[in-house]
């Protein structure tokens, strides 16, 4: 079962969690592979997607939100774009685009940043926007301070977090066909709402002014901006934590459980833990899409349209673009779109 573990450091500013994806992960490589269309993903993506999913789990974990989080790669590679979403419920779903080939054991330069014009964003959108209210986004690229390509999500992510957020973060991130797994180490944000955590909050009309730090008493986001740039890879606390974290290998953190994960890497520290979350409660695939959503697509094409494509193939097939999952309508399928009650033609197409 996928799960998310969360845990604090007693007396120290430095938390953490640990994510494992498994019928999660194995249901989004289910549907890709089942597709006919597009067939299974390469090894590489599939890691690469893996990582994506584990670490939006941990980013929407780590936060208080209602609304979505996305988390998405995209630059100039055989990877076209690269995204996984995850709701504030944990339901996360995944999917990428691939349009070239993918040589074997890729690194992320080669999958989406050839020529150095990759891109990460980072997108918190609000479940129920109010008028006017925008979703935040914030967007890194793919290469460090000097320019130097970046090749694991890992550090993608936590260069993101030091730019934007000011807040040391420690990532690691592993995934194959089963699993998808993740360990974040964070330095606790001193006092101040310029976090991903206050973004979360102000994420609408009035992003831009809560990100700008407007005010300068000891409470503003600004000041708690300068305090947590204070702290940058000065406290003791969690630079040893981190190193700890860092020394974990990728096969450990596929194959061990949790409480082995942080029995051998912090046994000599006042390890707090939460109740996990899983089953309703913790991470778990989910896609808006479904055969009545498609069917009421098929229905908005008209029944000329659905009867000539009916003609040329014999069935209508439609996939999710997100997910992978593909639906089939027969003539007696699509004869029945059009004569259940109410199916008069829908305005347009529908969305998933």
């Amino acid at each position: 079962m996928s799960e998310l573990h969360k845990f604090i450091f007693d007396g120290l500013p430095v938390r953490g969690m640990v994510v494992r994806l498994t019928e999660a992960w194995q249901e989004i490589l289910r549907r890709r592979a089942g597709n006919t269309a597009t067939g299974a993903y390469p090894p590489p993506v599939r890691e690469l997607l893996g990582e994506m999913a584990a670490a939006g789990v941990l980013m929407q974990g780590n936060i208080k939100f209602n609304g979505a989080l996305v988390l998405q790669i995209f630059g100039d590679g055989p990877i076209k774009v690269a995204v996984a979403e995850v709701q504030p419920d944990l339901s996360l779903r995944a999917t990428a685009t691939v349009v070239g080939e993918v040589p074997h054991a890729a690194a992320l330069s080669q999958m989406v940043n050839v020529n150095n014009q990759g891109r990460c964003a980072i997108t918190l959108d609000p479940k129920d926007r109010l008028p006017g209210q925008q979703a935040y986004q914030g967007v890194v690229p793919l290469f460090g301070d000097r320019r130097e390509p970046l090749e694991k999500l890992s550090d993608v992510l936590e260069h993101y977090m030091l730019q934007s957020e000011q807040l040391d973060t420690t990532l690691v991130l592993a995934a194959d066909e089963q699993v998808a797994a993740g360990l974040l180490i964070q330095r606790l944000p001193v006092q101040g709402a310029n976090n991903l955590g206050g973004r979360a909050t102000a994420a609408g009309s009035d992003a831009m002014q809560a990100a700008q730090g407007r005010g300068s008493d000891a409470s503003s986001p600004v000041a708690g901006t300068r305090a947590n740039e204070d702290e940058i890879g000065l406290n003791e606390h969690y630079n040893r934590i981190a190193i700890l974290a860092k020394s974990l290998k990728r096969e450990e953190l596929l194959t061990l459980d949790v409480d082995t994960i942080l029995r051998r890497l912090f046994w000599e520290e006042p390890v707090l833990r939460f109740e996990p979350l899983a089953g309703e409660t913790g991470p778990r695939f989910a896609c808006s899409c479904s055969r009545e959503r498609v069917g009421r697509m098929i229905r908005s094409l008209g029944v000329e349209e659905a009867e000539g494509i009916l003609a040329e193939r014999g069935h209508i097939e439609v996939g999710c673009d997100f997910c992978g999952q593909q639906y089939h309508f027969d003539p007696v399928d699509a004869a029945q779109i059009f004569t259940a009650p109410g199916a008069q033609p829908s305005v347009g197409p529908v969305v998933h």
